[in-house]
């Protein structure tokens, strides 16, 4: 079945910082994204719209900045907002703040077993004529089958799109698979996952996830989430990708972003990348680290994409590759 990722970083991601990413941080991962043909973005302050205001707290940008920011963004790709469901209580204005700015969707979150305070939100979402998501926040709180009942009730309020949330990172793979289960059989919208990376377990559950009919997954770029970070967006990218799945996203041109942009952005806040991108491209073609070297002396001196000649020469050889292969593959690649 086609799936789809939801980008976090700039919502979730911004825990890495703080509260949220400054005006830099955030234009540069909205392009980065675009150019890597990942089009559904979640951005603006960790809490969500209208959140920041409401405690009297600061961020980086104010509400209204994040959507002017965004503004050059919105026909090149699916952009919303997270959004407290306190936040959509009637006579606030941030739902129409949103859709007066152009989002795409807004997504109420809440507490699992806490739908029902939310529903008079999503129908105002609804109302506004945006998108409405939903996120069932510490899903493992409530059985499987219970969530998927207050997805049902969810549901009839207008909802498009409902996410199991793995806030604390608690699931194992078969829960992951038992939640997605339970909520594709008892609703029609399209079932999302949001995996944190607590047990080490992000990729394995949204594989799970994916098997128990799940088909939007939320993830983070470099893996930026809070707590133990989220399901690295282009660990989910590559490891769809090795199934056939998310031929769309542009992997190549997301690692060259983070190669080149955005890791050298986040060592000024000391964030420390757990798989860097030219592991996961041994990862991913099945290259032992031993020969790196030998590669990156061949691309240097061919002038060739040292990850794409990593790539195709795997698919030559990938137990002893040499240099006159990696040559060979090399001059192929400058035409």
């Amino acid at each position: 079945m086609p799936i789809q990722l939801m980008d976090c970083t700039l919502r979730d991601g911004g825990n890495v910082v703080g509260k949220g990413f400054d005006a830099r941080l955030t234009k540069m991962m909205i392009e980065g994204l675009i150019r890597s043909n990942i089009a559904v973005i979640e951005m603006g302050n960790c809490l969500g719209i209208g959140a920041y205001k409401e405690s009297n707290s600061i961020a980086p940008c104010t509400d209204e900045e994040y959507l002017d920011l965004v503004q050059p963004y919105l026909g090149q790709a699916e952009i919303g907002m997270f959004m407290g469901y306190k936040q959509g209580a009637e006579g606030l204005p941030y739902i129409q703040m949103a859709a007066d700015k152009g989002l795409a969707f807004l997504r109420v979150g809440a507490n699992a077993g806490d739908g029902a305070l939310a529903a008079d939100a999503v129908k105002r979402v609804k109302a506004a004529g945006l998108k409405c998501r939903y996120s069932l926040m510490k899903a493992y709180v409530l059985t499987p089958e219970a969530l998927a009942e207050e997805a049902a009730m969810l549901e009839a309020c207008g909802l498009d799109e409902i996410t199991i949330m793995n806030s604390a990172g608690y699931m194992l793979p078969e829960q992951a698979r038992a939640y997605a289960q339970a909520l594709t059989a008892r609703v029609k919208i399209p079932v999302a996952f949001h995996g944190h990376n607590n047990l080490g377990m992000s990729v394995a559950n949204a594989f799970a996830a994916y098997e128990g009919g799940a088909t939007v997954f939320d993830c983070g770029l470099l893996g930026m989430a809070r707590s133990a970070g989220n399901c690295a967006t282009e660990l989910a990218a590559a490891a769809f990708q090795r199934i056939g799945l998310l031929e769309e996203v542009d992997l190549l041109a997301l690692l060259h972003f983070e190669e080149d942009e955005l890791v050298p952005a986040m060592k000024e806040h000391n964030y420390h990348v757990a798989v860097t991108p030219i592991d996961l491209v041994l990862g991913l073609s099945g290259t032992h680290s031993s020969f790196t070297g030998l590669f990156e002396e061949v691309a240097a001196e061919k002038k060739v994409d040292l990850f794409r000649l990593i790539i195709e020469v795997a698919k030559v050889n990938r137990k002893n590759p040499d240099r006159a292969l990696m040559e060979e593959i090399a001059e192929k690649l400058r035409y």
